[in-house]
């Protein structure tokens, strides 16, 4: 039977992953699709570079574009990232009717609705499982697999660089620098971790979550998005004594008022199932409400992970050629009429617990006054925890309120800073517990 044609944007480490995945679960894959799937475009900046794939079968060009217009071309994947040429691309293949597999978060996070537009225009999918969690199904669970439920919310470890050096932070003590740096050599993060660091790359995979979890247009603009880059080895060891484990969350949450979208770094309960991934390792824990709370867990990057993501849409889309687009599975869960904006909520209107470390004068009356504040603005205490100064040192007090609305715990917080015994270099940081 004639196979499917894929044409390959992108010759990098997840490009190369697919080939190879592809060509060694062949008769698997075939087995499933009812006719072969193989590779036989494939674009790369640099034709002659040695790679240590072999690309026998393979006609080998330097310009995407002509992938994407091929005639011989059934399916365009797109695995270079960024917008550019790789948005030029996905729009020139849709327009010809091809259907398009990517991994680009970004792309899809920024420009996605204009995309998904498009592709409902041309009767041809775009299918994305591998932008999000890597070779972790969560696409497709949240998309299908709980298609009989109301999702609640969803929070995420989806960034497994944050999660590293968060992760080196706890087991090993190490500073923030130098977890950093340790990433960087073993190549978990890049030369410019910017992206990932500062939460930008996890905005970008909760921006398509929510979207299929809640069906709203993609959001990114209204992430909230902080960084792990202030988090010290001191609030780590604090953390842990109140029993808790830091990591950068993606979380959104449906509220009365409207959806919390934001990423940040938060304190989870370290019995929680979250508390427990480790390394560059992903999970996404989701609440609906017939099912409960159910989580995923597994490798979020790497060439043959995100390729097994890839492969799947792959999968999928070739049953589904030559059929009616009516009679697919919508690209963001619901049908394209019902997709409607919800309100989203700023920083300050949501709730949450919050950790607070402050170093104090060793003198009467601290936390009475700390927590006079705090009562006056109706905010409780949970934990507490003050270390006692060594030799004429400052003292440190570390404390975790009661849930309350972000401003108003804000207010607080700038009470208790303004106090003459607190000094500079006070911490905060939001704490879920997933009740």
């Amino acid at each position: 039977m004639k196979p499917v044609r894929v044409g390959l944007i992108g010759l990098g480490t997840v490009g190369q992953g697919v080939i190879s995945v592809l060509r060694e679960n062949a008769a698997e894959i075939e087995r499933r699709v009812g006719r072969p799937v193989v590779v036989t475009h494939a674009s790369a900046r640099d034709i002659h570079k040695t790679r240590p794939i072999t690309m026998d079968g393979i006609t080998l060009v330097a310009d995407a574009m002509s992938i994407a217009r091929d005639a011989d071309v059934d399916v365009v994947v797109e695995v270079i990232g960024g917008h550019g040429i790789a948005k030029d691309a996905i729009l020139a293949a849709l327009a010809r009717g091809k259907p398009v597999v990517t991994a680009n978060k970004a792309l899809l996070a920024e420009e996605g609705n204009a995309i998904f537009g498009a592709a409902r225009k041309a009767g041809v999918p775009v299918a994305f499982e591998a932008s999000v969690a890597g070779g972790i199904p969560i696409i497709k669970a949240i998309r299908e697999g709980l298609a009989g439920n109301r999702i609640e919310s969803l929070a995420g470890i989806i960034n497994g660089t944050c999660n590293y050096i968060l992760t080196q932070m706890t087991v090993k003590g190490q500073p923030y620098a130098e977890a950093l740096a340790d990433a960087q050599k073993l190549g978990y993060a890049e030369a410019d971790p910017t992206f990932d660091v500062e939460g930008v790359d996890a905005a970008h995979k909760l921006t398509i979550l929510a979207s299929i979890a809640f069906g709203m247009p993609l959001s990114f603009s209204g992430v909230a998005c902080e960084g792990i880059a202030k988090v010290s080895a001191q609030d780590i060891s604090l953390a842990g004594t109140l029993g808790y484990r830091i990591k950068l969350l993606g979380i959104a949450k449906r509220a009365e008022t409207g959806v919390e979208l934001r990423v940040h770094p938060t304190l989870i309960p370290d019995d929680h199932l979250l508390a427990k991934v480790d390394g560059v390792l992903n999970s996404v824990v989701v609440q609906g409400n017939a099912v409960g709370q159910i989580g995923f867990y597994g490798r979020g990057a790497g060439g043959n992970a995100t390729a097994s993501a890839v492969i799947a849409d792959l999968v999928d889309v070739a049953r589904g050629l030559g059929s009616d687009a009516k009679h697919q599975v919508p690209a963001l869960a619901f049908q394209a009429d019902a997709v409607a904006a919800l309100p989203l909520l700023p920083i300050s209107a949501i709730e949450s617990s919050f950790y607070v470390r402050l170093r104090v004068a060793d003198e009467p009356g601290v936390l009475k006054a700390l927590t006079g504040i705090l009562a006056a603005h109706e905010i409780s205490i949970e934990a507490i925890l003050q270390k006692e100064p060594r030799g004429g040192e400052d003292a440190t007090v570390a404390l975790i309120t009661s849930r309350v609305v972000e401003h108003r715990f804000d207010a607080a917080m700038a009470e208790m800073c303004a106090l003459p015994f607190v000094r500079e270099g006070a911490s905060r940081l939001r704490v879920e517990h997933f009740k």
